[in-house]
């Protein structure tokens, strides 16, 4: 069964700029009410403008996710102020672009942190007063990277597959009642943290999509009650291969690696 956003009360984090704008505002244009949290205030204003030109009731929160304690507050604000709470979109993240041999600790707890034990914190804080909607969504945004394991970033990589699994298993277990669980799995998307500072550069040739495509894919989805979307479509087919013959996929990503590096005159140590 699909799931209508009109008259819905969506709450979306990382909302200040990239994917989580975009949703935000075309929930909004939809017919929902919005409530949109980030770190950026300056930046948050005027994505909560652009919402409330659709939808005037829609607020928004400065919460950095990191912190647990803002992320339980965050969890009871939005019931309180937006009398409830329909749809959670896990949006808010973080890229972690570092080769393996100059990982460190710090870094990868810091991208756990964000991607993974943020999202599942809020969904559990919300989880009760979700039970208790008529029917309600909680859209997960994972990345390609969870299911394709990419090279240079293995901590971020990680950390989508911890959120991947943990909405999978959330929605078998919640799959008798009116919560359902959507992972959406972004390939390159087009938004700032392409030049994130602290991050090595995308070590790929192909072409990043835009919001827009992102967007009509998500609410293209959550119209036809799926329970993952890959977007572009295409990356299916290549997790289905990569399940089919592992070995062929890490030794073809590896040779992958080498053309690259040697195109660019960088090796996997620069």
């Amino acid at each position: 069964m699909g799931f209508d956003v009109t008259g819905k009360n969506v709450l979306v984090t990382g909302a200040s700029s990239g994917i989580g704008a975009a949703l935000a505002e075309a929930f909004a244009a939809a017919g929902a009410t919005v409530g949109i949290c980030a770190r950026r205030a300056d930046r948050l204003a005027e994505v909560l403008e652009r919402c409330q030109a659709h939808s005037p009731a829609s607020r928004s929160w400065v919460v950095d996710v990191s912190d647990p304690a803002a992320v339980d507050r965050l969890a009871t604000d939005a019931v309180a102020e937006l009398g409830a709470v329909d749809v959670l979109v896990n949006n808010a993240g973080i890229p972690l672009r570092r080769h393996v041999t100059r990982l460190d600790n710090e870094a990868v707890e810091r991208a756990m942190a964000v991607n993974y034990l943020a999202p599942v914190r809020l969904t559990l804080g919300l989880l009760p007063h979700l039970l208790t909607r008529p029917e309600a969504l909680v859209v997960n945004v994972s990345s390609v990277a969870a299911t394709l394991s990419s090279p240079g970033e293995a901590a971020y990589d990680g950390s989508k597959a911890a959120l991947t699994a943990f909405s999978e298993a959330m929605a078998i277990d919640l799959w008798d009642t009116s919560v359902k669980v959507l992972v959406v799995y972004p390939g390159l998307v087009a938004t700032e943290l392409f030049d994130a500072p602290d991050n090595d550069p995308v070590a790929t040739d192909l072409e990043p999509i835009d919001t827009d495509e992102l967007v009509a894919a998500v609410l293209d989805a959550m119209a036809g009650g799926a329970s993952e979307v890959y977007v572009p479509s295409w990356f299916a087919d290549i997790v289905a291969g990569k399940a089919a013959n592992v070995a062929g996929f890490l030794s073809g990503a590896a040779e992958y690696v080498r053309t690259q590096s040697a195109s660019t005159g960088a090796g996997a140590e620069s």
